[in-house]
């Protein structure tokens, strides 16, 4: 009985053993088609992801090549940016001026607000020296004129009676100087008494000294020629004292005019004033003979302070002062306003450039500075100014070449190539 158990137990043990052995065969020997499948998937899986991530190097390498390739040209249009192209003749031809920076003096000014005028040791108010009519206007207003030049022929009464006198008065010395030299002739010879030789000399004496105020009287109204019978002896002669231009003219073809009235008015402008007021405050440092530059609609120009009143004036309760200016183009206009800044003091300075170097571009002050290309725009910081020069701090060095006059053409040239660029 147990033996039979033992045997039917071991014959089951050796059937499970034959199948487990069965089936591991049979997975042994079977063709690895799936596993080859899944393998060769795996490795396409692979190779995809090597070509996708030699793909993704490429797209990287391009795409890195091309913003190294636009980053290359933003640096070359940085390197461009700012500057103007242009050759020595175009810089010639728009009038711009280079110099170099370098130290200067800055002044300490006196600024006040001037009125134009005509040099009063240069106008002439011309009035008639005798009453009349105005019978010839030989000059207009605005005309230029030279000294001793006739302006207008009065006719004159009294003009009239002067040169009748004075012939009178000639035709009497004539005749007593005749008479004296008869006498003093008849005298030298002892033919005639000594009384009437007296009596002769006394006479010609006389009717020279009526005849010197006579002619006295016509040099008073103004009469310096000679003079003659012919009856032209009674217009006097308006003439003008100094050279210029004719600036007011108060008369007109018939008119009577007196010796009370101003006829003509000239003016020589090629030297001009400025008359301004010195506040009390500013009057220590102000002196006659301090150079002042001047501003106003005839541009900007140096002029000579030649005046300052030791008083003040009352109601303005300021000094009085007077600049002198040359005015030979005649762009200075008497009546027109300007401002003056008087210099009363300089400082030295490192670095300084003239105002009109400067320019704004985006907020930003700048210099146009040299180089073999044309201009390069540089940003610069600035300190003290005066009217005329102001000083740099930082962005040009000593010696550097720079724009310093038509900048605003410079300025246009930069705005223009930009715009271009942009588009």
């Amino acid at each position: 009985m147990k033996r039979s158990k033992i045997r039917t137990l071991l014959f089951a043990g050796v059937a499970v053993l034959a199948l487990s052995g069965g089936f591991a065969g049979w997975n042994y020997f079977t063709p690895p088609s799936h596993a080859a499948e899944g393998h060769g998937d795996s490795h396409g899986h692979e190779e995809g992801e090597e070509k996708h991530d030699e793909g993704k190097e490429e797209q990287h390498g391009h795409g890195h090549e091309d913003e190294h390739g636009h980053g290359g040209g933003e640096a070359e249009g940085e390197h461009a940016e700012g500057i103007i192209a242009l050759n020595a003749e175009q810089i010639a031809a728009a009038g711009i001026k280079v110099a170099a920076v370098g130290p200067g003096k800055l002044a300490r000014e006196v600024s006040v607000p001037g009125k134009i005028v005509a040099a009063a040791d240069r106008m002439a108010q011309i009035v008639p020296k005798v009453g009349g009519t105005v019978t010839e206007a030989k000059k207009n207003l605005g005309d230029t004129v030279e000294k001793g030049e006739v302006l207008a022929l009065i006719e004159s009464r009294e003009m009239a009676e002067a040169v009748a006198d004075y012939l009178a008065a000639k035709r009497a010395e004539e005749l007593a100087r005749t008479t004296f030299n008869r006498e003093k002739g008849l005298w030298d010879k002892k033919i005639t008494a000594e009384q009437d030789y007296l009596t002769a000399k006394n006479g010609h004496q006389e009717a020279k000294i009526k005849l010197d105020l006579a002619k006295q009287k016509l040099q008073a109204l103004g009469q310096d020629g000679e003079v003659s019978s012919n009856g032209n002896s009674r217009f006097h002669e308006l003439r003008t004292p100094l050279p210029g231009r004719i600036i007011a003219r108060e008369l007109t073809l018939g008119e009577y005019v007196d010796t009370t009235h101003s006829a003509f008015t000239v003016a020589d402008l090629s030297v001009v004033w400025v008359e301004t007021a010195i506040a009390p405050g500013d009057l220590p440092f102000v002196k006659e003979g301090q150079m002042a530059n001047v501003t106003g609609s005839g541009g900007k120009t140096e002029g000579k302070l030649i005046f300052v009143s030791p008083a003040i004036d009352p109601e303005t309760r300021a000094a009085k002062a007077i600049i002198e200016l040359e005015n030979t183009d005649g762009k200075w206009r008497p009546g027109e306003f300007a401002t003056a800044a008087i210099a009363t003091s300089a400082q030295d300075t490192d670095l300084i450039v003239p105002k009109d170097a400067l320019q704004t571009i985006d907020g930003k002050t700048v210099l146009f500075v040299r180089n073999d290309k044309g201009f390069e725009k540089r940003d610069v910081m600035t300190g003290r100014e005066d009217s005329r020069h102001i000083e740099i701090i930082s962005g040009v060095t000593f010696g550097e070449p720079v724009a310093v006059s038509s900048t605003f053409t410079l300025k246009a040239e930069l705005g223009k190539s930009e715009a271009e660029h942009e588009h």
